[in-house]
């Protein structure tokens, strides 16, 4: 039996490639190697190998796979719409019950409920981080270390938004729930302090249930389907009864969109999910959040893949920084991936540091020292390839700031 489990590669995705290439010069990894099993369609035709018996789950397929930043750059340019991330979520879901091994299952463990799905242990990682950042930590020699110079200032004992409840200024509009993010909310509070301030000046009854965890994208792109499944239970409960569910990291809102593959009753999250760039931006644009002043400053504005290619959010961003008063700047025509992608930071340094100095020589081409990211991931490979000369932030943080000194 090729496939073992229900996440599998389905054959309608698989059989729907017609290998017309066009994914190819989309694909960063294609664009690095010319290798045809670094492509889409290379990875694709993998799978279908396996599919027909030709192939097993082996470890030249788990290399194959692995190699993939999941960005789904070749999604909106393929023809024939194939469905490539869930694919590629399935087929690494094959390969940690197929080949299971030490460190894949102690990376289950950290995605999962115990872990990031607590809040209890990511505070402690929060106070480790902050102490790391003290001690500078990022001068060692060790890969893991150098990541910190990504962070923002840590606070060794940050606040917290979960529990909050705020109603809506002026007209309702509607309830929102906030997720709050297994790290956004300790380590970049800044962003969901700003989405629960235009939010409910917006219209909206803001709440960030106390009852939620982390999304759980992280698992599922690593093939930890049970660990994901359990996380996206817990929040299909925590958010039922609102209007919207609004995230403020692309891969998160990206992940709520597609949870009726993770959960029962998933579908409902799924069609209320919105990214907070996308209910900022319908604000601004029906009224309810004002346009502001406009100024000469230029921003850089960095697409995050599992924005501008899963949910095919590209003028929100832009729009937001438009209305705060600033004048956005295009990088990169194509929104090649900065080379973050989740933990590919980790698995995969070499690629992703290669992209990241690529996404760092981008930016300082635009002139901009002020860059827009709308994903944490992606502000952290920025910022550790940037150095201090360049500022970054949410494009919703930047807007907020920005109506807060006009007042």
């Amino acid at each position: 039996m090729p496939w073992e489990t229900e996440h599998a590669p389905r054959d309608g995705e698989l059989d729907s490639c017609v290998t017309c290439g066009l994914c190819l010069p989309k694909c960063p990894t294609f664009r690095l190697t010319g290798s045809e099993a670094a492509s889409p369609r290379g990875r694709l035709a993998a799978m279908s190998a396996v599919a027909a018996g030709i192939a097993d789950v082996d470890e030249r397929f788990d290399e194959i796979m692995s190699f993939c930043l999941q960005c789904r750059a070749c999604e909106p340019v393929c023809p024939s719409v194939v469905p490539f991330g869930r694919a590629m979520e399935g087929a690494r879901t094959e390969i940690a019950a197929q080949l299971p091994s030490t460190s894949r299952k102690l990376r289950a463990t950290l995605l999962g409920p115990r872990v990031l799905g607590s809040r209890v242990a990511v505070r402690v990682a929060t106070f480790m981080a902050a102490v790391a950042q003290r001690l500078r930590f990022d001068r060692l020699p060790i890969r893991v270390f150098a990541r910190i110079s990504g962070l923002r200032r840590v606070p060794l004992s940050p606040a917290s938004r979960v529990g909050t409840r705020r109603p809506a200024v002026g007209e309702r509009v509607g309830s929102a729930a906030l997720l709050a993010g297994c790290v956004q909310d300790p380590w970049f509070g800044a962003v969901n302090e700003a989405a629960v301030e235009l939010l409910t000046m917006a219209g909206y009854e803001v709440a960030v249930p106390q009852s939620q965890t982390c999304c759980g994208a992280l698992a599922a792109h690593d093939g930890a389907s049970s660990e994901a499944e359990k996380l996206a239970a817990t929040n299909t409960s925590a958010f039922a009864g609102f209007d919207l569910v609004v995230a403020t990291a692309a891969g998160c809102s990206a992940h709520l969109a597609g949870y009726g593959e993770w959960s029962e009753g998933g579908h409902s999250v799924a069609e209320r999910a919105r990214d907070i760039t996308v209910v900022v931006a319908e604000a601004i644009a029906s009224g309810r959040l004002p346009q502001l002043p406009a100024r000469s400053q230029h921003v850089a504005i960095q697409d995050p893949c599992h924005l501008r290619n899963a949910q095919r959010v590209i003028q929100e961003p832009r729009s937001i920084v438009r209305a705060a008063g600033y004048v956005p700047v295009e990088i990169d025509e194509d929104g090649m991936c900065c080379g973050a992608a989740g933990i590919y930071v980790l698995t995969n340094p070499t690629t992703a540091d290669e992209l990241g100095v690529k996404k760092a020589d981008q930016v300082r081409a635009s002139g901009a020292t002020l860059v827009a990211s709308a994903n944490p991931g992606c502000e952290m490979q920025l910022r550790t390839n940037l150095g201090n000369a360049f500022v970054v932030k949410h494009p919703i943080e930047i807007y907020a700031e920005a109506l807060r000194a006009s007042t």
